[in-house]
Order: C-alpha cells, then structure tokens, then sequence
C-alpha cells in the first residue's frame, strides 16, 4: 500500500529528515510537508514533496490537507527556542496548534495512525534526580518552569484525553508518542544558524555577535555536580519513527522513550570530547548567569526560564522498551551520537 503521510514541522531538523528519508520509501506515495516557512530548496527538488506553508494553529491548512488524504500524520512541528517577550504566541504555536493536528488526525477516517514527537525533557529537571534513576515510560510527567518541557507534557495530556474520546466515538487510528533524548548526530552539530549547546562545544557557530560571544562563553565548560544528558542518533531517530510508523503495533496507544542504553554523558565528559576545559560551578550561579544573559541578550541566547534547571539536574530515562517489545537495535550509545562523524548525512557539507 502507498502511503500518504503529512509530516508537519517539515522544515525543522526532524521533520526536515523524515521528509528526505520517508520520500525514499518505495511505499510512500506523497509527502505533505506543512511549514510555517517558505518551502526550501531542498523541497522544490524532491517531486514527491507537496510543500505547503501555514502555522498549524491556523485554519488555512486543514482543507487542503484533507483533500490530500493523508492515512499516516506525523506530528513535528513545534518552536523549541523560546521567543523573547512573547509567551502568547509561543504557546498559541505549540499547544494550540498540536491540538489542532491532534484534532485533525483523529477526525479524518483516512488516517490510520498519529505519531507525536514529545520529549524526555518533561519528567522533569529537579534537584531531587539522581543520574542512577531511569524514568520509565509509566512515570508521570511532571509540571516545569521550561517552556518546551511543559508545553510538551501539556500536550502529550491533550492527545491522551483525545484519543481516548476518539477511541469512544469509533475511532480506530493507532497513537504513537516518541520521548526522545537529545538528538545529535553530523546533520544536527553543522544546522545552518542553529544557536545550540552541541554546536557551540563542536565549534559549528560562525560569524554574528551572538554566535562569536556564546563561544566565549563556552571556551570552558561550566559543570554542576549532577548535570549529565543522554544523546540519541539522528539515524537512529528516523528509524524508529519509521519503525512505529509503518510497521505493526502491539497497542492502540503507544508510548516509547527514545534513548540508547549504556551511560549517560557528564558534564566533564562533553568538555573531554570537545577539547575543552571543565570547571566545577554551584546550580545557583547556573540559575544567576542564564537570568542576566536571557535578558541581556533579549532572548538571542537561549538562556530562558527553566532551563538553568536543565543544566544543573539530571533527567536519565530508560529506553529498552524499543528494543524489549521490537527488537530496535541503537546504532550508537549516547556519546558516540554526541560526537562521532558517521551516519547517513555524515559528508553533509549545506545542512
């Protein structure tokens, strides 16, 4: 059977790949690509692509769409960098329009399966974590001053009472929620304009004010004694969205945290890989800098509310569900995808 599948946040770094790997498919029939950008080049060469530019907390996309007949949707999009002075809207984006998709999908008899891309970010960050600890996909997330993490755990709780009521009405669409860790990988580290942890330390930020003064910052690595993440392989992340799109499903309604086994990253462990000095900090002078910076630079640092807490506490998940329930196989653990040049977009030169 081929597939129809809308990918919206086509233009994001994930959405961006499945597009590029799904299009491939020999049984995927059309990609509709839904962006709140313009369509890129890379789009324009692809003839499998249908480009279509709207904010999904519009309205503008949904007949066009639906016209489409799409019978997979793959939910990406989302504006991960908080915006300087403007909440409303941000949220108005990110909830607003996933309950929108959400929506759409679990309405239309066509589609047959919903994935949403969450995050592992909404357990939680809190002083009371310990790197031995393993959230597992049954534990609750928690509430969090991070924007992205509690408008993710906002919305995966929307979609739960959604498809639910769906469920209710008759509704057979299949869910998948994927929690990933920090993703990384060649494609990721060289993103054209990307303002990130991973490019700073790999020395990917070129030229701009901004850009020159976050590598100073970052000449040495400020560590906390409990900071660590947990990196996941960009190949690895479109595998097993391929994985729990097309294939069989065990249930109606799926969970999976997305990270490999094996150690997490420390802080002296990111620095040792980049070159680079560590020096040993208190969570409070974290929370000090990120206050005057976020607000110094007006939001082009992304120092925002919450996310000192990301720097300083660690949220470690386990990720064997995948491979316990599918027999998924990681490509690389978590420092090997931070750092190594390999992969399928590895000789990739204009992200």
């Amino acid at each position: 059977m081929a597939n129809r599948i809308l990918i919206t946040g086509a233009g994001g770094y994930i959405g961006a790949m499945l597009c590029d790997q799904f299009s491939q498919r020999a049984d995927v029939e059309r990609i509709i690509a839904l962006d709140k950008a313009p369509m890129p080049e890379w789009a324009r060469a692809n003839p499998n692509i249908r480009w279509i530019a709207a904010d999904t907390a519009g309205a503008s996309w949904q007949q066009i769409v639906a016209a489409e007949r799409p019978d997979l949707v793959i939910h990406a999009a989302w504006q991960i960098r908080d915006m300087y002075g403007q909440d409303a809207l941000q949220r108005e984006w990110n909830v607003a329009g996933s309950d929108a998709v959400i929506d759409f999908a679990l309405s239309r008899p066509t589609v047959k399966r919903l994935a949403y891309f969450s995050t592992v970010a909404s357990y939680g960050a809190q002083s009371g974590n310990t790197i031995e600890h393993r959230f597992r996909e049954e534990d609750e997330f928690r509430a969090s001053d991070l924007r992205y993490a509690e408008e993710k755990r906002i919305v995966e709780a929307h979609l739960a009472e959604k498809f639910a009521i769906a469920q209710a009405r008759g509704s057979e669409a299949a869910v998948v929620v994927l929690r990933p860790a920090a993703i990384s990988g060649p494609r990721g580290r060289r993103r054209r304009g990307h303002v990130g942890l991973q490019s700073a330390l790999a020395g990917h930020m070129k030229g701009g004010l901004v850009h020159r003064l976050i590598s100073l910052l970052l000449s040495v690595v400020p560590v906390t004694p409990k900071w660590c993440r947990q990196f996941i392989h960009e190949d690895d992340i479109v595998d097993i969205a391929a994985l729990t799109a097309f294939g069989d499903l065990k249930a109606a309604h799926n969970v999976f945290n997305v990270c490999p086994p094996g150690d997490v990253v420390r802080g002296a462990d990111m620095a040792k890989a980049f070159g680079k000095r560590a020096i040993r900090v208190h969570p409070q002078l974290i929370r000090l800098a990120f206050f005057l910076v976020w607000h110094g630079s007006r939001g082009r640092i992304a120092t925002s509310r919450g996310t000192w807490e990301s720097y300083c506490y660690p949220v470690a998940v386990d990720g064997s569900k995948l491979t316990n329930e599918y027999g998924y196989r990681y490509r690389m653990d978590s420092l090997d995808a931070l750092t190594r040049n390999e992969g399928r977009y590895a000789a990739l030169t204009q992200p």
